[in-house]
């Protein structure tokens, strides 16, 4: 009997899952749409703009926002918060330190809005600026017309997960489960509506930055990460979806760790696998399964190159070359 009743109840939620992924509607670029009540999804252009993806959550008095953006899209998704809600953003999450997730950190705090962090955000900002700062700047007219001299540090921190915001309307989780894309990944999760946004830590396509990541730890982050049992999931790029987001992001780092590690113990050297250029490796000479073909593309070589460092080297290639 129990057995019967555990059974109908996951039966229930998975139901329940798809009934909500069934609802999130066609992507439409920097576009605000919902998933869930009081639940809303913007992907950003990151072609064009080189936006994240940004969710805005809903409580009784407030909203809460998930990731900075670069200023041009904190400035975009402002405007478009003013158009479905008259609520304050009250705390901007920054999933990791990436510029993307975190260059528009100023603009919230000037708009009255605390950002937020697990305390590895802040770690992560002090090890890698102002340098990252002054590349950025160099290349990007929004981060250069704030004229500061680095990105501003998330106002409050974390160390203890989950971290929770709670009213009567909605429970919001703040996860941290370890050392993936970077060493501060935090991810957002509401277990009423089983909705997660993850951040880099999964992204819906051929986006996986590996320079500051452990790739032999990132599976396990998501394994934690699927504990949480969501069925809608909101990742750092890409359109939105559900578990297969996670499963195949799994997928395809375990596929990519275990190829070069064969390779390692093949006796084979980084020129082996990618052809080495000044501007960085090209021409990937390994090739991974149709089942991950999703999460392969431009980044590939840089991929299998960090992946090779971490490997040979035995450390986490942030470790090595203090990240992109």
């Amino acid at each position: 009997m129990k057995y019967r009743s555990a059974c109908m109840a996951l039966l229930l939620m998975m139901l329940a899952g798809m009934a909500l992924f069934a609802a999130i509607p066609v992507p439409k670029l920097e576009t605000l749409q919902p998933v869930v009540p009081g639940v809303w999804f913007r992907q950003g252009d990151l072609d064009r703009f080189g936006h994240c993806n940004n969710v805005v959550i809903e409580m009784k008095e407030y909203l809460i926002v998930v990731d900075a953006n670069f200023p041009s899209g904190a400035r975009a998704l402002m405007a478009d918060i003013k158009k479905i809600s008259s609520k304050p953003v009250k705390y901007v999450f920054d999933t990791h330190h990436h510029g993307d997730h975190s260059y528009g950190n100023s603009l919230w705090t000037q708009a009255g809005a605390t950002t937020l962090a697990y305390k590895g955000v802040s770690e992560e900002l002090k090890r890698y600026e102002p340098v990252s700062w002054r590349k950025t700047s160099a290349g990007r007219q929004d981060v250069a017309a704030l004229k500061l001299m680095g990105p501003e540090a998330p106002k409050q921190t974390f160390d203890k997960s989950p971290f929770v915001l709670q009213d009567s309307t909605r429970r919001v989780e703040f996860h941290f489960f370890g050392w993936a894309h970077t060493r501060g990944d935090g991810l957002v999760y509401l277990p009423k509506e089983h909705v997660l946004c993850t951040g880099d830590v999964a992204v819906n396509g051929p986006y996986n930055g590996t320079g500051d990541a452990n790739i032999g730890n990132w599976p396990d982050v998501i394994r934690q990460a699927m504990k949480l049992q969501a069925t809608v999931v909101l990742p750092g790029h890409g359109p939105a979806g559900g578990r297969e987001i996670l499963v195949g992001q799994e997928k395809f780092l375990i596929e990519l760790y275990a190829t070069v590690k064969s390779a390692v113990a093949d006796g084979k050297q980084l020129a082996n696998l990618v052809t080495m250029q000044a501007k960085g490796p090209t021409d990937p000479k390994i090739k991974l399964s149709p089942a991950v073909q999703a999460w392969v593309g431009k980044y590939f070589a840089y991929q299998i190159k960090d992946t090779f460092e971490e490997i040979a080297l035995h450390k986490p290639h942030g470790e090595i070359s203090g990240g992109k």
